[in-house]
């Protein structure tokens, strides 16, 4: 659990810096900015999470789809729970709801589905 945390703090980083500067430097909706961040830090997390945290060596494909479709409904709550709590500059505030609730969820769902 510690190295997926330490993983999850890092890609955590990239979704947040991706979001932020979306939002702040290109004035991108919020909604799309998340997203974007989101899935670049799946691609970073899958990677070390499994060679990593979960030490999986068998195919890749098999590892990736289950836990992308976990990560899938990860961004799609996510995405909801941005959309749903931001108003005016409260993105921050939302975002880190989010992360806490979709932290919970990819842990689960990489732990006992993907990297089973």
């Amino acid at each position: 659990m510690v190295r997926f945390g330490l993983i999850g703090i890092v890609a955590t980083a990239i979704h947040y810096s991706l979001l932020f500067g979306l939002v702040h430097g290109a004035d991108v909706e919020p909604i799309v900015a998340t997203t974007i961040g989101y899935a670049v830090s799946l691609v970073f997390s899958y990677i070390l999470n499994r060679r990593f945290t979960f030490h999986v060596a068998g195919p890749v494909a098999a590892s990736f789809a289950k836990f992308a479709v976990i990560y899938g409904v990860g961004l799609l709550l996510n995405a909801w729970i941005v959309d749903s709590l931001v108003v005016d500059d409260s993105v921050l505030a939302a975002q880190l709801v989010a992360s806490t609730v979709v932290l919970v969820w990819n842990y689960l769902g990489a732990r006992f589905v993907a990297f089973r």
